[in-house]
């Protein structure tokens, strides 16, 4: 009986040792996996960071990239815009050197042209009616000089020779009265005078009582007779706009006024 409650002793009490010993042993295993979920909640957090920073940085550099290539993209387009431009530059430059080129050549042709456009026109004034002689001996000569000066442009000097001509092409189309001096018998007289194109060159006193006709044929005035008076009077009323258009009558200088 004293042996078996020996051994029911040492029984119980290993049982109440290993009881004693559980909890001890479970609270540091709790430590221990509390510690090691802790660690990893830091590293998991260490690497969500780290996750976080790296995506960042990758859709800085990717947006970065794209920026790049934005530019490059212009850069690229406003390259082929400045290659245009040097294109068309270029052949700005060649039209513009062939230009001068043909200048120089015109230039060196219209000079000489011009003497000789002077020339007809003063030889055309010799053969023509003396129709405002004076005005238009006077622009000729102005013209002559205007050739010598250097302030005045070329293209200036031309335009007003073709105005010269311009002139004298309209002479030939108008019906016009104006007063001026005229050699009559060998002596000068104040008149008015009027001219139909250059068919005919009349002539009248300023008191109206004498009428004369230029004569290209004779290259001189002579008088009219005082049956065309009327028809004189009436076309120096028209010229001057003291009374309507109407069909005129009048003398015609030979020769349409060329002298032979």
């Amino acid at each position: 009986m004293t042996m078996i409650k020996s051994s029911s002793f040492r029984l119980v009490l290993g049982v109440a040792s290993c009881l004693a010993l559980t909890p001890v042993v479970s609270a540091d295993q709790l430590e221990k996996a509390q510690a090691i979920e802790g660690n990893t909640t830091q590293e998991a957090a260490q690497s969500q960071s780290r996750i976080n920073r790296h995506s960042d940085s990758s859709l800085a550099m990717r947006q970065e990239i794209e920026q790049l290539q934005a530019q490059i993209s212009n850069l690229e387009i406003y390259r082929d815009h400045l290659q245009n431009l040097v294109v068309n530059q270029d052949k700005e430059a060649t039209s513009l050197r062939n230009q001068i080129d043909e200048i120089k050549d015109t230039r060196q042709g219209i000079v000489p042209l011009m003497y000789r456009m002077l020339g007809g026109l003063e030889q055309w004034l010799a053969k023509d009616i003396p129709l405002k002689a004076d005005q238009r001996q006077a622009r000729l000569q102005k013209l002559k000089a205007m050739m010598g000066r250097a302030d005045v442009a070329d293209s200036e000097k031309f335009r007003r020779i073709l105005e010269a001509y311009q002139i004298e092409r309209d002479y030939g189309s108008k019906l016009d009265a104006y007063q001026d001096t005229v050699v009559l018998n060998g002596r000068e007289h104040q008149v008015d005078v009027l001219h139909l194109g250059r068919m005919s060159l009349v002539a009248r006193s300023l008191d109206g009582q004498q009428h004369w006709l230029w004569s290209a044929r004779d290259d001189q005035w002579v008088a009219l007779d005082a049956s065309v008076a009327e028809a004189v009077d009436k076309a120096f009323a028209v010229a001057q706009k003291q009374m309507a258009p109407s069909l005129l009558s009048l003398p015609l200088s030979a020769n349409q006024g060329v002298k032979s």
